[in-house]
């Protein structure tokens, strides 16, 4: 599966992938449990190496890549879909690059797998469709 997330922050929040790491770890992970980061300009920063399981969904990490986008919450701090048209653009090519990788992948949000969060905030499955597994 590739299994997209947001990382829940406001807009007037900064983080790199580092503040993730950092926080993974707090809560006693080995570090930052995405293996992939898109910031709002559209960079995309590395996380977990692809060998590596990741720590981002629960009962899916061993055949999972996360791939986390920052944002998720508008200014009143409620969840919505805050991505960026450099996000929009970096998200679609690293997921197709993904599924070229995986060709078998699903590819879904963490909602989809976790219906009590909102998270990543957009529709996933309606967005990718056209990617279907092979």
């Amino acid at each position: 599966m590739i299994v997209l997330h947001c990382s829940g922050v406001m807009p007037n929040v900064h983080q790199d992938i580092s503040v993730v790491d950092n926080y993974h770890r707090s809560k006693g992970w080995k570090g930052v449990g995405y293996h992939f980061y898109v910031r709002r300009d559209g960079t995309v920063e590395i996380g977990r190496r692809l060998e590596e399981i990741g720590a981002h969904c629960v009962g899916h990490n061993k055949y999972s890549i996360g791939i986390c986008y920052e944002g998720g919450l508008n200014s009143a701090a409620q969840a919505e879909d805050t991505r960026t048209p450099q996000q929009v653009r970096e998200l679609r090519k690293l997921v197709e690059r993904m599924h070229a990788y995986f060709p078998n992948a699903i590819i879904v949000g963490h909602h989809d797998l976790n219906p009590t969060k909102p998270c990543p905030c957009f529709d996933v499955v309606g967005e990718y469709a056209d990617l279907e597994p092979k």
